[in-house]
């Protein structure tokens, strides 16, 4: 069973009494279940379990718009008003210059909403750290994960669940994401490390996978979006932020709820309308920043919209994650 004595997790959330008592909020529903494949550890060119293959990067490297811009487009989209300082959005005449990595190794500061609601995520520069997976040409309806930008020295990590794939053929990543178009540019998955345990036995203890990906012309993905620090070991009973592609939506959505405890090594949270599509969504502590949890674990991630889980986030993740810093260096 890999690194973890795996106990089976309960099926059912805490009483809200018992949750009382535990000081741990949580409001109505939220889940991404089983929505794709089983995987297993492989490396590139391995075949991809979503099949057909990508198309190229939908932006040259060298037109790739900042996160600041992408936030005044969305803002001026909006309101219906030119957005004033913004780069233009014709992805061929965006500015040259390569923009500042965002940085998302801190608190973001997020509009104020009520714990437990679902909306479609604003464009910050923490979302556009989180994008979609795609087997197929950048195009609506062709994702079928989420994932986010890992922060490491070698700058080209990603964190999903590990059930999304078992393989990288044609498989790319697009962060931010929206409308059918990739504002960063797309970049292609290249390998893929998943814990002992989820390669031989598929515990859902591990569920989660660091993947490398390609430079886009010279570029490595978290010197254009930025990327979140990995957490280990914190608080079960975190507030997070939860960030999701669903498969039949074109713009992420966000949730933040207090999470709690589901067995030994699962975490938990309620939230409304995460349904097949959000596995692998980070989940981003309000408190650190850090990222800690993915959409996956017990039922791979849940069987219903609006309860998710995620692995726990120990020595066994970070290990894997020594592994891929290790790999892609």
């Amino acid at each position: 069973m890999g690194q973890h004595r795996r106990r089976p997790p309960r099926r059912r959330f805490l009483a809200p009494t018992l949750l009382t008592m535990l000081s741990v909020l949580t409001v109505a529903a939220v889940v991404a279940g089983a929505h794709s494949v089983t995987s297993e550890a492989t490396a590139a060119g391995s075949p991809s379990v979503t099949a057909p293959a990508v198309a190229a990067s939908s932006a040259p490297p060298s037109a790739v718009p900042s996160p600041a811009d992408a936030a005044v487009r969305a803002a001026a989209a909006a309101t219906g008003t030119p957005a004033a300082g913004a780069a233009p959005t014709d992805q061929a005449t965006d500015a040259a210059t390569d923009p500042a990595p965002a940085t998302a190794t801190a608190p973001a500061a997020t509009p104020s909403v009520a714990l437990g609601t679902t909306a479609v995520a604003p464009a910050t520069p923490e979302s556009a750290t989180v994008g979609a997976l795609f087997s197929g040409g950048v195009a609506a309806g062709n994702h079928f994960c989420t994932a986010s930008v890992l922060h490491s020295t070698t700058g080209n990590l990603l964190l999903t669940a590990a059930h999304c794939l078992s393989g990288t053929a044609g498989v790319t990543f697009a962060p931010g994401y929206r409308d059918g178009t990739a504002p960063y540019g797309t970049w292609r998955v290249t390998a893929i490390h998943t814990a002992t345990g989820w390669s031989r036995d598929g515990d859902q203890d591990e569920d989660f996978a660091v993947l490398e990906t390609a430079s886009n012309g010279g570029r490595r993905i978290e010197d254009v979006v930025g990327a979140n620090q990995l957490g280990t070991d914190e608080p079960f009973g975190a507030t997070v932020r939860l960030y999701g592609y669903p498969g039949g939506a074109e713009a992420p959505i966000l949730c933040t709820n207090t999470t709690g405890r589901q067995g030994t090594y699962q975490r938990v949270v309620d939230c409304p309308d995460y349904p097949g599509g959000t596995s692998g969504g980070p989940w981003i502590s309000t408190t650190t920043g850090h990222v800690v949890g993915a959409i996956g674990g017990y039922q791979q991630g849940g069987d219903g919209p609006d309860t998710s889980y995620s692995a726990y986030f120990d020595h066994t993740i970070a290990a894997l994650y020594e592994e891929a810093v290790e790999s892609a260096s």
